[in-house]
């Protein structure tokens, strides 16, 4: 299973890629391959405020319907328009272009808080 060293991931299976001020969210390969073929995304609007360990969205799957967590708090900046139309993306190209939303973070802190690859590797075997 694929665990990129460059992200930081949460307890709940989402991944954080630093840009800048902005922080990329997604799901893991992991949580998909849990999840097993994804039929729908539901994603905030961009503008709106999340805190971290909220929920922001959901995704839906032939097994299951999975709250969506905020690993940090901020503001949302972007939301990735294509899953809602595209949504066995998250189970094809997790790490890239399944990304699903943005967030200006309000506290980089919170970041560092994050797990890092080989934190969430152990996590995993756990």
């Amino acid at each position: 299973m694929s665990i990129p060293k460059d992200l930081r991931y949460t307890k709940d299976h989402e991944w954080v890629r630093l840009e800048d001020d902005l922080v990329v969210v997604g799901i893991t390969h992991h949580a998909q391959d849990q999840l097993g073929d994804v039929v729908f995304v539901e994603l905030p609007e961009a503008g709106g405020g999340v805190r971290a360990g909220d929920t922001f969205g959901t995704v839906e799957s032939v097994k299951a319907v999975s709250d969506l967590f905020a690993p940090v708090s901020g503001e949302v900046a972007e939301v990735n328009g294509e899953l809602p139309d595209s949504p066995e993306t998250v189970n094809t190209d997790p790490y890239g272009s399944a990304w699903m939303i943005k967030i200006r973070v309000a506290d980089l802190g919170e970041v560092e808080g994050l797990m890092d690859a080989s934190g969430y590797s152990e996590f995993l075997e756990g």
